[in-house]
């Protein structure tokens, strides 16, 4: 026969504690119940049974250290230890007890607590520049609330709920449990008071008797600055109201940031796209750039080209993790001139000629092309 020790995983100079710990663990690893009533799973939850029962006796401990599994002592009877057939005496019937209905919520189950409401989930869209700087917004709320008629009892004016029949009035009722070792009384909840343990005879009729009805609410919604397009926000407490005096749910907001004609953010930074003339990137010069906090001035240096990139610090998205904005990035694009009037067609040959190119055979550019060729 496999060493006691061995079967709960247990030093020979295991505490008291120790041992009913690692029994406590094996019998519900083991429970037939819990298998299917598989008779491997039985065997081995009888032998944990078995060494728990000689282990948690000092006076069988000391004979099984001793004498092993014969049991010799004790005037020599040779008695050996019972087995499995020693519940109920040294083995510690009520820690078996309390593994078996461990899962059908124990012997001494209370009455169910108090329910919570649900959670509630809305939408709410703001613009661009409500992301970037905050806002407070009204969010209209359809929820289940206590009623005032009744002030959540369920019961009409001028009655009171009453003890239910089924039960007594102690929200739970006794149930036989069919196992291996027979049949157990256990606690379940009352279904005809559900748990409450009383019952409503004349229901309130502004709710039926639900104590609760659904009211349309305004809640005042503080979205933070900075905030991202698909994040939720939670309002703790304005969800459902609970039942049995239980707390209510919350509200929970998803936030939809509509886009922007002109702004863009990449991640807390701001990317503004400046159209420029042909003769402000050959010539450089001072041009007025939109930010979400007004206009500013920036400098374009001589021939800035087409995705130049110019940086404003501070002028993007608050942090939500901490102090501080992102940047405002400003990338060019150089425009073409179109529509040009004569006297500008008239410039802008001299500048070709000037620059060895002409308009009419594009010589200067394929003499670009050729040197970037090598040819």
């Amino acid at each position: 026969m496999t060493d006691y020790y061995e079967i709960l995983g247990i030093s020979r100079d295991a505490g008291e504690a120790e041992i009913k710990k690692a029994y406590r663990k094996m019998a519900r690893q083991y429970h037939p119940d819990i298998n299917g009533h598989s008779k491997e799973a039985e065997a081995k939850f009888k032998e944990v049974a078995e060494a728990y029962e000689v282990l948690s006796d000092p006076q069988k401990r000391q004979m099984y250290d001793t004498y092993g599994h014969t049991g010799r002592g004790g005037g020599g009877q040779g008695q050996g230890f019972g087995g499995f057939g020693g519940f109920g005496q040294g083995a510690g019937f009520e820690d078996i007890f309390d593994v078996l209905f461990e899962g059908f919520g124990g012997r001494s189950r209370q009455r169910p607590t108090a329910e919570a409401g649900a959670d509630l989930l809305t939408k709410v869209k703001i613009t661009f520049a409500e992301s970037a700087f905050g806002v407070e917004k009204e969010v209209e709320t359809l929820r289940p609330v206590p009623c005032e008629d009744c002030g959540g009892s369920g019961a009409s004016e001028g009655s009171k709920p009453t003890a239910c029949s089924v039960c007594g009035g102690h929200g739970v009722v006794n149930q036989t449990q069919s196992t291996i070792f027979g049949s157990f009384a256990r606690t379940a909840p009352c279904s005809n008071c559900e748990g409450t343990g009383k019952v409503i005879t004349s229901p309130c009729k502004s709710c039926s008797g639900e104590g609760r009805k659904s009211k349309r609410e305004m809640v005042k919604l503080k979205v933070p600055a900075g905030i991202i397009d698909g994040m939720r926000l939670q309002l703790s407490g304005f969800g459902g109201a609970g039942r049995r005096g239980g707390p209510s749910g919350d509200l929970y907001v998803d936030i939809s940031v509509t886009a922007d004609k002109l702004f863009k953010r990449v991640e807390n930074d701001v990317v503004v796209t400046l159209p420029i003339s042909y003769s402000h990137a050959a010539l450089g010069g001072e041009l007025t750039v939109p930010t979400l906090d007004g206009e500013e001035r920036v400098s374009i240096p001589v021939g800035t080209q087409t995705g130049t990139a110019f940086r404003i610090k501070g002028k993007g998205f608050r942090y939500l993790d901490r102090r501080g904005r992102g940047d405002q990035i400003v990338e060019t694009v150089v425009e073409t001139p179109v529509n040009i009037s004569e006297e500008q067609k008239r410039l802008l040959f001299e500048l070709a000629e000037v620059s060895g190119e002409t308009g009419d055979d594009n010589v200067g550019i394929f003499k670009k092309i050729k040197e970037a060729l090598g040819r």
